[in-house]
């Protein structure tokens, strides 16, 4: 059976990653991806990618019973970080990541903003806690990258290192 991944972008800033991070996901992986109105952008339906309007909370993601496996903000904007925080539900990605709280999946959110004000840091405590992870896009210079797009490639890459999503999008250290 497929895994199902769900990548959700909030915020304009940094939108490309999470469109990256959707473009690199294996083609045996099940993608759902959900925009909100600020990173709302033209896209072509790629195999195994359902978009969804971010104000359909009753999309089949999220449900429990629907069985995704994990979900992925980025990036993930303080406003939806906080609503998420708060177990506020308003929209499909809200919705989603507190059912994928719920059901004691991976959920893992990339914070654009820095720096991070006392709030977003005791917001990201909060939701550790409970087992989010939070993993803003941060280049790591032992990898070595000279291009923007290495520098991508090497965050996405740590994405799908917690995804347990199997990559050669960066130099490991050795």
């Amino acid at each position: 059976m497929k895994r199902k991944i769900v990548v959700a972008t909030s915020g304009a800033s940094g939108v490309n990653l999470g469109i990256k991070t959707m473009k690199l996901l294996p083609r045996n992986i099940d993608k759902h991806f959900i925009m909100t109105k600020n990173s709302n952008i033209v896209l072509q339906k790629e195999n195994n990618l359902t978009i969804y309007d971010n104000e359909d909370i009753a999309a089949s993601v999220a449900s429990g019973s629907f069985g995704v496996d994990a979900m992925i903000i980025a990036p993930c904007s303080m406003n939806t970080l906080a609503k998420i925080a708060c177990g506020i539900s308003d929209n499909l990605v809200t919705r989603c990541a507190s059912v994928v709280i719920k059901e004691q999946k991976k959920l893992i959110l990339a914070p654009r903003e820095m720096p991070f004000s006392a709030i977003a840091l005791e917001n990201m405590l909060k939701l550790s806690r409970l087992g989010v992870i939070i993993a803003p896009p941060v280049i790591a210079y032992y990898s070595q990258q000279q291009t923007l797009e290495e520098m991508e490639n090497f965050i996405v890459g740590k994405w799908f290192d917690l995804l347990d999503i199997e990559h050669n999008l960066y130099k490991r250290w050795e």
